[in-house]
């Protein structure tokens, strides 16, 4: 068809993008039926003008007996645009509500399947390029979607209905109205041929300039700090300028492509004079039928027009749907729906055997095997890059171990649902996070459920009550975006209370005391032995006073368990622990002498 062929050559992936898109309208077949029976009308109601005009020009001109009909007949054309444009009203009106849901729909299922992408998947991709595709290219992707097919619809039924009015009014004028058609088609398979590389190249350029964008917002501080204002002025004119160019080649492609398909559209007009004035003045076509013919012209090369403007639209949402679709298409974390529930209660058995792991090519963990008893602290302990971090990552599972047995309670961990696992543990990181809300709203992260003496119970244990009533608002003080308003220890403070609220059998602290001053470390010390006595946990720390009290401490080096036993053992042994001991010993007595 006219429309395929101004599309381009489909190739059977790009044919499968156009599928995927379109699956998404049939969630509103009323809205979709409405808006079609309105372009049907609206677009067969364009000849209604053209042929009352060749009527008047052939009836009612050259009869002066028939004069006073004309007014009727005008009146008659007047009612044929009213007609078109009340029905291109209502069209617009549920293209709109039409356009809005389906794209509400992408998102959704965009951030969805976010969510449930793993953490390894997240860790090569930046920010800012993420969301250019939820917000941009979502949005991108309605123009071929709904303005797109809807525009295509339009052309293609008007095309249809001029065709038709013109091909019974007189063949032979008609086929040379249409043989600038093919060369048409032509012009739109050479301008095709290349544009999805371009079209890809600005999205990407896009992208590549909204992700530098993200980080040197969210890194302003560092900038001034090391007045690099200048440079990353000019990384991010690099970027834009590369923006710019991706713009400029397929502007260029346009400039060409749009007034060539113009002149070539022109030619019909051309043809359609010669020889349409040749057979009125042959006797074998009335003039109101040439006139007739010229009207209908500007009516059947304007629905031509469009779907050129379609075919640019297709390719530019096309990237963009492309984009879109490659994060719909990846993997799901493993399992992370299927696998059975921890049984309930969750005593907080915690045992690793032989587990390894890798990030990349390089060994991270190498046969890693511990054991935490219902109710014990561990404290793992080791040098930077030891492998503490990572213990803690694979038991919320934010990745999978490569090998081993990880069991909590005797289950074993991969064949374990993730959204049970993590309702029973308590995750306290090293850099707090707190969302761009109030203080409420992030402590109800944890219990949605939880009432006000709930939230200030966790507040005080954490030893963050005080603070939190010298807020402006209290509990509903909005702390900025990753907690911006607060410093490190308060926000860490607020944190500790999240993880207490939501009183978990199993707790995570990842140097939950490493960003406040000694006054509060000894008073969330306090809350977290207090915390911890009838759970399992398993204590990240460098300081030793964190540490000193666990039941049994693990030292890393190297991705391997080398000194195991209770911290008066473990000193006696005078191996890394000792060593490192002493080291945290001399900071903690330097500390206390100032």
């Amino acid at each position: 068809s006219l429309q395929n062929a101004c599309l381009g050559t489909i190739s059977p992936a790009r044919m499968k993008t156009i599928l995927r898109v379109i699956s998404y309208l049939r969630s509103y077949p009323l809205l979709g039926s409405a808006q079609l029976i309105c372009a049907t009308l609206m677009a067969l109601s364009v000849v209604v003008f053209p042929s009352i005009t060749g009527y008047v020009v052939d009836e009612i001109l050259p009869e002066p007996a028939r004069h006073h009909e004309l007014l009727f007949w005008v009146f008659l054309g007047l009612m044929g645009f009213f007609l078109k444009d009340a029905l291109n009203c209502a069209r617009i009106i549920l293209n709109n509500h039409f356009e809005q849901r389906v794209i509400f729909d992408i998102r959704s299922d965009l951030y969805q399947k976010l969510q449930r992408l793993p953490l390894r998947w997240f860790d090569g991709r930046r920010t800012g390029d993420i969301m250019t595709r939820v917000v941009e290219d979502v949005t991108a992707m309605e123009r071929v979607l709904i303005d797109g097919i809807e525009l295509g619809l339009v052309a293609m039924i008007q095309l249809l209905a001029v065709g038709a009015v013109m091909y019974y009014t007189d063949v032979t004028v008609a086929l040379w109205a249409t043989l600038p058609v093919p060369f048409l088609v032509i012009g739109a398979w050479i301008y095709t041929r290349n544009a999805r590389e371009r079209y890809r190249g600005q999205r990407d350029a896009a992208s590549d300039m909204n992700s530098l964008l993200h980080d040197n917002v969210s890194g302003i501080s560092q900038i001034k700090t090391y007045t690099a204002e200048d440079r990353e002025h000019e990384r991010f004119n690099a970027f834009s300028d590369k923006l710019r160019q991706a713009s400029l080649r397929i502007m260029r492609w346009w400039a060409f492509y749009s007034p060539g398909m113009s002149f070539v559209g022109m030619v019909g007009y051309a043809l359609v004079l010669g020889f349409g004035s040749q057979a009125v003045m042959s006797g074998r076509m009335e003039l109101g039928e040439l006139v007739l013919f010229f009207l209908l012209l500007s009516l059947f090369y304007e629905p031509v027009s469009k779907l050129h403007q379609l075919n640019q639209m297709a390719l530019s949402s096309r990237a963009a749907a492309d984009r879109v679709f490659e994060i719909l298409d990846s993997e799901d974390e493993p399992h992370s729906e299927a696998g059975g529930a921890l049984t309930k209660p969750v005593l907080g058995d915690v045992k690793l055997e032989s587990v390894s792991f890798s990030y990349g090519e390089q060994p991270t963990l190498r046969d890693i095997t511990l054991h935490a008893r219902p109710g014990e602290t561990i404290a793992l302990v080791g040098p930077t890059g030891a492998g503490k971090s990572t213990i803690v990552n694979l038991l919320c599972r934010f990745y999978e171990y490569d090998s081993g047995s990880i069991t909590i309670d005797g289950q074993e961990l991969n064949q374990t649902s993730k959204s049970s696992l993590r309702s029973a543990l308590g995750y306290v990181t090293q850099e707090a996070f707190l969302f761009n809300g109030t203080v409420r709203e992030n402590l109800l992260l944890a219990k949605p459920e939880a009432d006000e003496a709930d939230l200030w119970k966790a507040l005080e244990s954490a030893r963050a009550d005080s603070l939190t009533r010298e807020l402006p608002d209290g509990l509903d003080t909005n702390v900025g975006e990753r907690g911006v308003k607060l410093s490190g220890g308060e926000k860490q403070r607020l944190s500790i209370a999240r993880a207490l609220l939501k009183d978990p059998p199993i707790l995570l602290l990842d140097e939950a005391t490493a960003s406040v001053d000694s006054e509060t470390e000894r008073l969330i010390q306090e809350a977290l032995e207090a915390l911890m006595a009838d759970r399992s946990a398993f204590v990240i720390a460098h300081r030793l006073s964190t540490i000193r009290n666990a039941d049994r401490i693990y030292v890393l080096d190297g991705g391997t368990v080398v000194e195991q036993g209770t911290h008066e053992e473990l000193l006696k042994a005078d191996g890394l622990y000792a060593e490192l001991s002493r080291q945290s010993f001399l900071i903690h007595q330097e500390e206390s002498s100032k």
